[in-house]
């Protein structure tokens, strides 16, 4: 077993999916994008997870949504967090 291509947090995959939804990739590039994951990410809890599939299968609708706005508030924040630093410097 690898952990690091095994296991993996499912809240990574929510916040890249809300990343290339909402075209955050195309407004700031990607040394701002990967300090603002690790900001994100440590605002959250973990949820790991070995298979995609188990979390579209097992996971409750109202449990997904409320993943999903956890990311969106915890995204809101650090890029709060980010630009007031950058108009700082």
């Amino acid at each position: 077993m690898q952990l690091s291509t095994d296991i993996h947090n499912y809240y990574e995959k929510l916040v890249i999916d809300y990343i290339a939804h909402n075209k955050l990739d195309d407004k700031y590039d990607d040394e701002f994008l990967a300090d603002m994951c690790c900001i994100v990410l440590n605002q959250l809890p973990s949820k790991y997870i070995r298979h995609e599939v188990d979390m579209a299968f097992y996971l409750p609708q109202a449990e997904r949504y409320e993943m999903e706005m956890q990311v969106r508030e915890a995204i809101g924040r650090a890029l709060e967090f980010m630009n007031s630093r950058e108009n700082r410097e």
